[in-house]
């Protein structure tokens, strides 16, 4: 029984089912994009370069001659295709550059107007070197004036902790 408690603890961790979520929503983005390319980008390709198809160029590895691929493959002798693999690799490199221009839009889409990391960074303390936000204006160790992020020195009247005395 412990085992299947450990089981469905990791089959519903927060971190599986997101993944698998992408890989759903990734999967079915991949569909996207290649039809987007075999279906929008590669007509215009085939009519500009004229129906460039890799697919018939190989190396015979055999001592008997065939005239097409076809010929070769139906007899089943050792061939290296690469012609299939440069087919694949001008496949990968459009839809690469398709992939690149699709995230490029969405990142100038996405991109805040400050970085969303500036209130995460730190700074040292001239005076006292301890670690403190990158826009604090003043230390909270050693209570010095900072500059602020732009760069100007605020001043400010010194914040001076006073203790009385008591009487005894």
């Amino acid at each position: 029984m412990k085992l299947f408690s450990e089981f469905k603890e990791f089959a519903v961790r927060g971190n599986v089912i997101d993944m698998s979520i992408g890989v759903i929503i990734g999967t079915t983005f991949a569909k996207i994009v290649e039809s987007f390319v075999d279906d929008i980008i590669m007509p215009p390709f085939s009519l500009l370069f004229g129906q460039v198809d890799f697919s018939n160029l190989y190396i015979n590895l055999s001592d008997r001659h065939f005239d097409t691929f076809v010929e070769a493959q139906e007899a089943g002798i050792p061939m290296l295709n690469y012609g299939v693999f440069l087919n694949h690799a001008v496949h990968f490199l459009i839809v690469a550059f398709v992939l690149f221009l699709f995230v490029r839009q969405i990142n100038r889409i996405r991109r805040p107007e400050e970085d969303p990391l500036m209130n995460m960074k730190t700074k040292v303390c001239p005076y006292c070197c301890q670690s403190i936000a990158y826009k604090a204006t003043r230390c909270p160790s050693c209570t010095s004036d900072l500059e602020d992020v732009r760069g100007k020195s605020i001043t400010r009247q010194p914040y001076v902790r006073t203790q009385r005395k008591s009487s005894s």
